[in-house]
């Protein structure tokens, strides 16, 4: 009986490390579509920007990635349409920011609620 249980234990175990090498496979699949997508949009933005667009758009990375990601985006569903023709400058890199900028800019308000405090008429007339 002993030997069963120590059986089950065994093919258990060997159950479990082969789920875990099956997981560790696909991470390892994850990571390579993620280094290859990261690779294509290199080359497409390489083929679209000169080196100074270039340069602004890696600076603009650092600072807000957010922004930069959404203007790789738009540079790239350009590229795909057609939409450009030929290399962009930095003058022309500068104009798509400020076109993504008006577009996701957050409109802020201040509302002022102001409390009156003991400025009741009606405690005034005795």
């Amino acid at each position: 009986m002993a030997d069963d249980e120590l059986e089950a234990i065994r093919r258990q175990r060997m159950a479990e490390l082969q789920a875990k090498q099956g997981d560790t496979a696909n991470k390892q699949t994850g990571e390579e579509a993620k280094q290859r997508e990261s690779d294509m949009r290199n080359t497409i933005l390489a083929q679209v920007l000169d080196q100074s667009a270039r340069a602004r758009l890696s600076n603009l990375a650092l600072v807000k990635p957010e922004k930069a990601t959404a203007v790789e985006n738009y540079l790239i569903q350009m590229a795909r349409f057609g939409q450009l023709g030929g290399k962009i400058s930095e003058s022309g890199l500068i104009e798509i920011l400020e076109k993504v900028s008006q577009q996701t800019e957050k409109k802020m308000t201040v509302k002022f609620n102001r409390r009156r405090v003991m400025d009741s008429d009606d405690e005034d007339e005795d």
